[in-house]
């Protein structure tokens, strides 16, 4: 994760024209744009991950999507994140505005289902992104964290490798941690066979 240097407080509608097309990733955080420099493995749980949700979309015939790249704006100004790995109701993308020509997602009823998978910018992953992911009313929020990176009173100690899984109620996530040996529990996906072994196996 690099900071770039830009006229700095900037807008989501001025980092939408300002994004380059220079095949980078990008996220605005706080008035700030940030280059994101995923790792290999970072790319292969997040790869990993698309293909078996994909391939569980196909098998139940849902109307979900998985773009390959996906702006979220949410609530706050100054903030347009770029998850690791989104599930679109396509049935509700005519309401999304920005998505034909920035795909762009600003309303949370789209989104049934991001993912991050947890790298050095951890803080912003159980931080902003939880906050934001839950004031927009995302169903649910997984942090893959496949190498224990967040802080202990995020995934317990000892510190392991750690998939947390939010689930709006109401208005509010409710948390459950999941380690070596489990199955994952997915209210979007409750016939999803997926273990936490298989995912962090993905990272060689």
């Amino acid at each position: 994760m690099v900071q770039v240097q830009t006229t700095s407080p900037m807008s989501f509608d001025d980092f939408l024209a300002w994004y380059p097309e220079d095949g980078r990733r990008y996220e605005l955080i706080e008035g700030s744009v940030v280059e994101m420099l995923p790792t290999g493995p970072h790319e292969d749980v997040a790869g990993f991950l698309a293909a078996e949700l994909n391939f569980e979309i196909r098998r139940q015939n849902l109307p979900y999507s998985i773009p390959r790249n996906c702006l979220i704006k949410p609530q706050a100004e100054g903030s347009g994140y770029l998850p690791d790995v989104v599930i679109l109701n396509r049935e509700c993308l005519k309401q999304e505005p920005l998505w034909p020509t920035a795909s762009a997602i600003q309303q949370g009823a789209t989104v049934p289902l991001v993912i991050e998978v947890v790298s050095t910018n951890w803080r912003d992953d159980y931080g902003h992104k939880l906050v934001e992911y839950e004031a927009m009313g995302i169903a649910e929020y997984w942090l893959v964290d496949f190498r224990a990176l967040g802080a202990v009173r995020h995934i317990g100690q000892p510190k392991q490798p750690t998939i947390t899984v939010c689930q709006l109620e109401g208005e509010e996530y409710q948390m459950r941690r999941f380690v070596a040996g489990e199955k994952l529990v997915s209210a979007i996906f409750p016939q999803l066979e997926l273990t936490t072994n298989a995912v962090f196996s993905a990272a060689p």
